[in-house]
């Protein structure tokens, strides 16, 4: 049997975080420029439920049953067994890598349960369609990170472009024009699920105070959707601009967030913000292709580690 793989893209929140979990809007796109891959190759030599599991890039190498049950891996192998009423996996061999930064902000977790379920239901011969991946990595989302929002696992599985609402049909999003984000990473690494609680818990000692920047922030995203349909980019730059400061007083941004979206928007970017749970990870810039250059040199002098160039492509240019 040859060897079966899937992949599956990283992911950024152009507008909506945080404030998405509590039922507003969210605006994200796919990231194609960074990876998720999962290779699995049968062992016809070994044991019924004999999985052997090799992730180097975070020093992973087992087997599945030597994994804890809450780890990310042996949740979405056990569900995925569930949903196939299929009791053992056949004998094999499952490399995963990624080129999606850990703890940026990027979706480097939705994003390898996309690919390893994908390839796990290739592998056992029921090929899984987009809704069912979805929901199987919003389930082990849910049983790690705690309360996620959906986003993340909608955007990595249909890689569009979308406008999405928690418990709501997701849409995809309309633009008129292409736009270029710059991605840029703070170097920190931040955990998402950690951030989501400690705003959770500010939410429910002040509960009027939070949902009025949830408010906020989910008409920031509302006007966005409109101007990028409308391709009206100048407008959306200042938006992005307004959507940073409510985040930053949601107490989610970061001294070093806050300096790459000053040194992104003081070397011409229409706008610039953190995305992602913040404390860390990266932030992005919407930028003319002319001056994307130039400002990538700029967050790298202030700090940037690496930068992610991504072109969000309307859906007639996407679906040619």
């Amino acid at each position: 049997m040859p060897a079966i793989s899937a992949s599956a893209p990283g992911k950024v929140i152009l507008f909506g975080e945080h404030a998405v979990v509590y039922g507003f809007p969210s605006i994200a796109v796919p990231v194609t420029q960074v990876r998720a891959k999962a290779i699995i190759l049968a062992n016809p030599l070994g044991k019924t439920g004999q999985v052997e599991i090799d992730a180097p890039d975070i020093d992973l190498h087992t087997s599945l049953s030597d994994l804890p049950g809450d780890h990310p891996f042996a949740i979405l192998f056990s569900s995925l067994l569930d949903r196939l009423d299929i009791k053992a996996m056949p004998a094999c061999q499952v490399r995963i890598t990624s080129s999606i930064p850990v703890a940026a902000g990027l979706g480097s977790g939705a994003a390898v349960s996309v690919a390893l379920g994908r390839a796990i239901s290739s592998f056992l011969g029921h090929p899984m369609p987009d809704d069912q991946i979805s929901d199987l990595a919003f389930q082990v989302e849910k049983k790690y990170h705690g309360n996620p929002s959906g986003v993340d696992n909608t955007v990595i599985t249909y890689s569009q472009p979308v406008y999405y609402m928690r418990g709501q049909p997701f849409e995809r999003l309309r633009l008129a024009n292409s736009i270029t984000v710059l991605i840029a990473d703070s170097g920190i690494q931040s955990s998402t699920s950690r951030v989501v609680e400690d705003v959770r818990l500010a939410w429910q000692s002040d509960s009027k105070h939070y949902n009025q920047l949830f408010e906020i922030i989910g008409q920031i995203t509302t006007q966005a959707r409109e101007m990028i349909a409308k391709g009206r980019i100048l407008e959306l730059g200042a938006l992005m601009v307004k959507n940073h400061q409510a985040l930053k007083e949601l107490g989610v941004s970061y001294p070093e967030l806050d300096r790459l979206v000053e040194a992104a928007t003081n070397a011409g970017a229409s706008g610039a913000k953190l995305c992602g749970a913040g404390r860390g990870g990266n932030m992005i810039a919407l930028v003319q292709p002319d001056n994307a250059d130039r400002i990538s040199k700029s967050l790298l002098s202030a700090g940037a580690t690496r930068i992610i160039k991504t072109r969000i492509e309307p859906l007639s240019n996407l679906e040619s």
